[in-house]
């Protein structure tokens, strides 16, 4: 009689899959006869009580399934926000009141924005920190609760030593936050190098077609989860159900979308180099974003209006290519040159990009 079969015992023997077939697979319906290849959009505020949902502000079937496939990538438990600003605020959130928290002084405006609300109200205390100074994060996070960083940090580009700031993080009592946004899950996994929460805008490369806002928050401890979860009840900065279908359909092709515009950024880096118009040109070695640094504001706000394929726009990671000088911003730091671009890179042809921008920049006065 052959041995009885168990599905669980099946599934813990097989292979590790790749994230590219974890991005097709993950979040899909059954494949029984008749099953859909894709969760549908639940459109609906209400269920019968009893089941798995009993209120559109608890959860909702098309969530799952882009959480299921993000948590999947990034080795953990996903819970999805309305924009990276709520996932943003509800893991500091965590930070107990008067708690301090250790931060990149290069972080994206929205996050900063946070910080200082939360400064200006007696929350928290700010450390800010060079990120790329991992002995120095380390010592400033003795006694703080919760160190937060990107890696690459925007738009500065600078990166810092997840594992070893982790593990002094966690040394001193900390919480380590990442935000993975421009990396994602297929050039960097933080929640593997040790870090308790990452953090997306889903609204950039994740979803990749600029048509939606939404966030997430993953990780690997119940607690965590259960809090992060408790905080998008009670704020209730919860996605919509067909913003979340449309993030699933875009993170399906996230490795192609990756591969492509990560090759034509590091063409851009090699034919930009060098070009007298640039101060500078930063890019970490992989993913889609590339900043530049013209002698100035004046060149860099007229270098973004003289471009026919790029577009002016603050966003990034979608499939076309955009660009904005950064200090436009007033809430972007000062210690952000006055002439840095921010490229977002698109899935246009590498040579057509590139001639398009280096004829803008042979032009400038």
């Amino acid at each position: 009689m052959p041995p009885e079969f168990h599905a669980d015992a099946a599934r813990a023997e097989a292979p590790a899959l790749h994230p590219e077939t974890l991005v097709v697979t993950a979040g899909r319906p059954g494949h029984e006869p008749g099953d859909p290849m894709n969760v549908p959009i639940h459109l609906t505020s209400t269920y019968v009580a009893g089941g798995e949902h009993e209120y559109g502000r608890f959860g909702n079937p098309s969530w799952t399934a882009f959480e299921e496939t993000l948590g999947a990538l990034e080795g953990g438990r996903c819970v999805s926000f309305a924009s990276g600003q709520a996932a943003i605020s509800a893991v500091l959130d965590l930070v107990p009141n008067g708690g301090i928290v250790v931060a990149p002084r290069h972080s994206y405006t929205g996050t900063i924005g946070h910080f200082e609300d939360r400064v200006a109200t007696g929350r928290i205390e700010i450390r800010w920190v060079d990120i790329t100074d991992t002995e120095a994060v380390i010592a400033a996070s003795r006694g703080a609760a919760l160190v937060w960083f990107e890696s690459p940090t925007n738009p500065a580009l600078e990166v810092g030593d997840i594992a070893a700031i982790t593990a002094g993080a966690h040394a001193g009592g900390a919480l380590v936050a990442v935000d993975n946004t421009f990396a994602t899950p297929l050039r960097q996994r933080p929640l593997a190098d040790g870090s308790d929460i990452v953090v997306h805008s889903a609204t950039k490369s994740i979803s990749g077609h600029s048509d939606l806002v939404m966030g997430a928050v993953v990780a690997t401890d119940d607690a965590t989860v259960d809090a992060i979860t408790a905080r998008r009840t009670l704020v209730g900065g919860i996605p919509s159900a067909f913003e979340a279908f449309l993030a699933l359909r875009g993170i399906r092709t996230l490795p192609v979308r990756l591969d492509r515009a990560e090759a034509t950024a590091r063409t851009l880096v090699e034919r930009l180099t060098g070009h007298p118009a640039l101060a500078e040109v930063r890019y970490p070695g992989f993913g889609t974003i590339v900043s530049i640094v013209l002698h100035g504001a004046e060149p860099a706000d007229e270098l973004v209006t003289k471009t026919s394929l790029w577009i002016h726009a603050t966003s990034l990671g979608g499939v076309e290519s955009t660009f904005e000088r950064r200090r436009r911003w007033p809430a972007e730091a000062e210690t952000i040159p006055a002439g840095l671009v921010r490229l977002s890179v698109g899935l246009e042809h590498a040579d057509d990009l590139a001639g398009d921008l280096l004829a803008a920049l042979d032009s400038l006065g």
